[in-house]
């Protein structure tokens, strides 16, 4: 799993429980039986350089050639007007499943379109086998608007702990690595995200209205308050890169979708920042998490923001 509050400096991880007392238990999810064991895939047999090609292919391919170029039966909704898949996702993810299971042989592969189609594709997230956590088109409401703020989101995972991740936005130019304990970088330059100035206002990506319920609304309206500047986000991915940017202060989600998260919390976390649950517990990919969760440029700014949170959960 993704650790909590990870400090900038230390690495060392810090349980937030006192700062969010007031919030519910985690939630558990029900594990799908055990796949063989397998042992965890060893990434210096791994030919990083050949995923990160393998994701600028499936958007070179796939992606961009239809980049301000669909046509309306290329746009379908899937469960409301504003939760949209294109041509582009679809064939995009299927590119990305036949180039990343052929890297890792014996790998699986949650993307978010397999899932729309099979549910019981999630639960890949609880086996033994590794798992390749694809988004191929994060923030496909941007994409079809022709907004370049969308992004190719993938994630290696194994046994719940992500790995490595990639974070592509093919039409800004940008290339996102994070390994897990080495680092993470832009375009090849290290990432740290920094923390705040001192008594700054925070700069915080919520939850966009279009997508949550009224009481997901009422709780994250807690933080529509001073010092903080609240603002919907656009492609989770691209603000967790903002994040580990020093761009964007924290954000403040309240859906767990492993496709949008996996990439950004890795991408965060080692670029020095800090994450978790209003619960006081790290984010489970496999799900089954207390919401709404946050993701911060340092420990202390995750703290306040969760602090807000779970006043009002």
């Amino acid at each position: 799993m993704i650790e909590a509050l990870r400090t900038e400096d230390s690495g060392d991880t810090t349980n937030i429980t006192d700062a969010v007392a007031t919030a519910s238990a985690t939630l558990t999810a029900t594990p799908a039986p055990a796949a063989p064991d397998l042992p965890a895939p060893d990434l210096s047999a791994l030919d990083l350089a050949a995923v990160e090609a393998a994701v600028r292919r499936a958007a070179a391919d796939e992606i961009m050639p239809r980049f301000r170029q669909l046509a309306a039966e290329d746009i379908v909704q899937k469960n409301g007007p504003h939760d949209l898949v294109t041509v582009a996702d679809r064939l995009a993810e299927e590119h990305l499943t036949r180039a990343l299971t052929a890297l890792l042989p014996g790998s699986r592969v949650v993307g978010e379109e397999a899932v729309h189609a099979d549910p019981s594709v999630l639960d890949a997230l609880h086996g033994d086998a590794p798992v390749w956590i694809v988004d191929p088109v994060d923030g496909t409401r941007q994409f079809v608007h022709g907004d370049p703020g969308f992004a190719t989101l993938v994630a290696l995972a194994h046994r719940g702990e992500v790995l490595a991740s990639w974070t592509y936005a093919p039409a800004l130019g940008l290339m996102a690595i994070a390994r897990r304990g080495a680092g993470a970088e832009l375009n090849g330059v290290p990432l740290r995200a920094g923390s705040p100035a001192p008594d700054a206002v925070l700069d915080v990506a919520t939850s966009h209205f279009d997508f949550t319920d009224d009481e997901q609304k009422r709780v994250l309206a807690a933080l529509d308050t001073g010092g903080i500047a609240p603002r919907p986000c656009g492609s989770a991915g691209l603000e967790y890169l903002h994040i580990a940017r020093g761009d964007l202060d924290a954000t403040a989600f309240s859906w767990e979708n492993a496709w949008d998260h996996a990439a950004g919390l890795l991408l965060v976390h080692e670029a020095g920042g800090a994450s978790g649950t209003v619960a006081g517990q790290p984010f489970r990919i496999e799900g089954g998490n207390a919401l709404p969760f946050t993701a911060a440029r340092d420990a202390e700014t995750a703290r306040r923001i969760l602090g807000l949170l779970a006043a009002a959960n």
